[in-house]
């Protein structure tokens, strides 16, 4: 019988912190791996400290770090390194977002490890990689941003450059990196060796632009801010109504004509021919376009054009996304979890859906080091006399 599991059986140390690399565990351990987080005595994560609280409950941390059971090891100590040695000995996935370097001085490094552990996936997330002139610069979300390209497309042309509302950088590097483990876990099939995934949030962002790069390599024209719209289609940009905003995207002459229809508009002006035309005149058809939207409500608006095969749709805020039915309901990404010592919360559900191994939370967030006994008992054979002489010597 196929286990609901996509990764069961696939064991991942996760020695991340914040957001990054903890949202890649995130995926993994909701795809079924068994993810064991591994943070620093006492303190533990850095976003166990980060608002929303629900009483001293960080929902930051228990969001990203759902699933997966927490362990506290002093990687200072010797006895702390050799433990987790055999930890990584008993791993298939290692995941780390220190500044490169880090784990080499601690004697614990990719070359040193893969020497333990051939199989071993070691998955690292940075500002800008392991290699390079840049590699030993710290790198933040808004440092990927900004150096990756986004800043500087991003707002309006008369607005200084403007970082993203969420902290994209980071998860765009998450994202790639849960591909590129999944990727090393499928040549390990084939060759029983694993590998280095090496993925920097400059990189991620910069991939991201999509097109944009290559107006500057075929055209030598430097993309600038252009606030909503779409600098090749039009109109696909936002329009303002009676009660809020809409976004309409037509990508062709068909859905064009399809919009005029609807609408009853009579721009026929030969400035709105034909797409290129559209983008070249893209500020009067703006106006022309929200002197019938303005007097409307969004609903209006969405329902008209949506039910003449117009892509449209309101510009919702975080309640109304969070509320929506298609969102909460059918897609099921507004899910409600038991975590213990709060009760019931609200998470987000994962984006990933798969018709046999659908990816689901699989259990609370840990507390911090609450599953040391256990793992360090059930993997390695630790008794429960010399676990608490590692406790009282502050190896865990």
């Amino acid at each position: 019988m196929l286990s609901k599991d996509a990764l069961l059986g696939i064991r991942v140390l996760d020695m991340s912190r914040v957001l990054a690399g903890p949202f890649t565990g995130m995926l993994l351990a909701d795809m079924g791996a068994d993810v064991i987080k591994l943070e620093i005595p006492v303190r533990g994560d850095d976003s166990r400290q980060f608002p929303p609280f629900i009483g001293e409950e960080s929902m930051y941390y228990v969001n990203l770090n759902r699933g997966k059971k927490s362990i506290t090891i002093n990687l200072k100590t010797e006895e702390g390194k050799n433990i987790f040695k055999e930890l990584v000995k008993q791993s298939d996935v290692l995941l780390e977002n220190f500044r490169p370097g880090t784990m080499n001085r601690l004697g614990i490094g990719y070359e040193a490890l893969k020497e333990i552990n051939p199989r071993l996936v070691y998955a690292a997330i940075s500002g800008f990689g392991q290699y390079g002139p840049y590699s030993s610069r710290p790198g933040y979300d808004i440092i990927g941003q900004a150096m990756g390209g986004l800043l500087s497309i991003t707002g309006w042309p008369d607005s200084p450059p403007t970082r993203s509302g969420t902290a994209i950088g980071d998860i765009l590097s998450s994202l790639f990196c849960t591909v590129g483990i999944l990727g090393a876990l499928k040549v390990r099939d084939q060759t029983g060796v694993g590998q280095l995934v090496d993925v920097s949030l400059v990189d991620s962002v910069f991939a991201a632009l999509e097109n944009i790069p290559q107006v500057y390599y075929v055209e030598g024209h430097i993309p600038e801010r252009i606030g909503n719209r779409y600098e090749f289609i039009y109109p696909y940009d936002t329009f303002e109504t009676s009660d809020g905003w809409v976004v309409i995207g037509i990508a062709n002459d068909s859905l064009w004509n399809r919009f005029l229809e609807a609408t009853k508009l009579k721009l026929d002006d030969p400035r709105y021919k034909t797409n290129p035309l559209r983008v070249e005149n893209h500020e009067p058809l703006r106006a022309e376009i929200e002197k019938w939207t303005r007097p409307q409500s969004k609903d209006d608006v969405v329902g008209l054009l949506t039910e003449a095969g117009v892509p449209c749709c309101p510009i919702y805020d975080i309640k109304e996304a969070s509320e929506d039915p298609h969102i909460r309901g059918a897609r099921k990404m507004v899910q409600e979890m038991n975590q213990p010592g709060i009760g019931t919360v609200k998470i987000q559900g994962n984006p990933i859906k798969m018709s046999m191994t659908d990816p689901q939370p699989r259990g609370p967030a840990p507390s911090l080091g609450g599953d040391t006994l256990n793992v360090l008992k059930e993997i390695l054979g630790v008794s429960e006399e010399r676990y608490k002489r590692l406790k009282e010597e502050g190896v865990v």
